[in-house]
């Protein structure tokens, strides 16, 4: 699946629209985080240091079609311009005369970000007539959004067909995910251990079932693993539990044997709260009055040492409600062992991914993915049509 990439095209006095992800949070005005933009950086100097002119489009938040100051992008591209020394401009339209002049008078190694894709409503309906306005604008099209890869959206699926014979490509970020999501656990280096949590297992279930036949270990961690121990018997107090999903939890386990390793006790509280009473309970012999909130200590020992003997390993999914003091620790340690082994280490995005980065140890592994639910579709073997269009390297 190996693409063409911006650095790989020549682009002096071209124009290279680039599809990337500045889905960032912002409050009155400022942005809290703009690690989508950091990341995006090598893509945006590697078209801007080469005198290309360079175009930016994205959409932020959910805005409902129509333009609203709270989705504007405008503090993007204040925050851009603080972190290159290339001019960036930002125009409040994002197709239509004035968008169309703005990117003509664009200079080479100067910027324009363009309004919130999703201010028109033919962004999220795949528009044809929406994506050829934006064709129009560029001779190069880079796709450097990870996070919306999965989505047929216009600036995603339309707007590279409306391209027709004109180069498009992936940035760096679109390239790593494929490298590491996609090319590294097709072939692994052994043993490869994927590490699962979260809430459901109706949310991973085509995850669990892919990855089952590729790991050697797969370890299960955070609420959905009440649902596998409720299916063979065991007692699991107020944790949650997807009653529907019995059954296939049984089944799985049942095909799994022990390759599947689910928790062998957990921290419990009787609600979830910072300072509550909290005990170590055995995972199948939960007390009626408490809910599992996190993985405990001996399960905590139990797959540290598995991660510890691994080469390649995947984590998608909290251990437990790490927002929440003490039900932090499972998470902590995971991405400790995760951090400290000798592996090819990929986070899966998500909350994984802030957790990586809320613990410090964001620099000690391999990749972190900017994709949710993009990084969940890839890992379960999806591929994308965003994708698939692209030039091949």
């Amino acid at each position: 699946m190996a693409k063409k990439t911006i650095d790989q095209i020549p682009v002096e006095n071209k124009t290279v629209i680039m599809r990337v992800d500045f889905n960032v949070p912002i409050s009155d005005g400022h942005i809290d985080d703009d690690r989508r933009i950091q990341m995006a950086l090598p893509s945006i100097n590697s078209v801007v240091h080469r005198m290309g002119k360079l175009i930016l489009i994205s959409h932020l938040g959910r805005p409902k079609a129509k333009p609203d100051a709270k989705y504007s992008l405008r503090p993007t591209a204040t925050r851009l311009q603080e972190l290159v020394e290339n001019k960036v401009r930002f125009c409040p339209f994002t197709v239509g005369p004035e968008a169309a002049r703005a990117a003509a008078e664009l200079k080479p190694g100067e910027i324009l970000i363009l309004e919130n894709l999703r201010f028109d409503a033919a962004e999220e309906a795949g528009e044809k007539a929406f994506a050829l306005e934006l064709a129009a604008m560029a001779d190069i099209y880079c796709n450097n959004a990870f996070g919306t890869c999965h989505r047929n959206h216009a600036s995603m699926y339309a707007l590279p067909l409306a391209m027709g014979d004109r180069p498009k490509v992936v940035g760096s970020l679109v390239e790593k995910e494929i490298k590491y999501l996609q090319d590294v656990i097709a072939n692994p280096v052994r043993p490869f251990v994927a590490i699962l949590g979260g809430a459901k297992v109706s949310d991973k279930i085509k995850v669990i079932d892919r990855l089952l036949s590729v790991c050697d270990h797969v370890l299960i961690g955070g609420a959905m693993a009440f649902t596998f121990v409720k299916s063979i018997g065991g007692k699991v107090g107020k944790s949650l539990v997807e009653l529907e999903h019995l059954e296939l939890a049984k089944q799985l386990l049942a095909r799994a044997g022990d390759k599947l390793v689910l928790p062998v006790d957990v921290r419990c509280g009787e609600e979830l709260k910072e300072g509550g009473h909290t005990e170590v309970c055995s995972v199948d012999a939960i007390p009626d009055h408490l809910m599992g909130l996190d993985i405990g200590p001996a399960t905590i020992q139990k797959f540290s040492a598995i991660v510890a003997t691994c080469k390649t390993v995947i984590w998608n999914g909290p251990m437990g409600v790490f927002e929440i003091k003490p039900f932090d620790q499972g998470t902590v340690a995971i991405a400790e062992a995760v951090a400290n082994s000798d592996s090819t280490s990929i986070i899966g995005g998500g909350d994984s991914a802030s957790a990586i980065a809320q613990f410090g140890f964001e620099d000690r592994v391999t990749h972190v993915s900017t994709g949710g639910g993009a990084s969940l579709e890839l890992l379960e073997g999806s591929t994308f049509a965003a994708v698939d269009i692209l030039d091949d390297a």
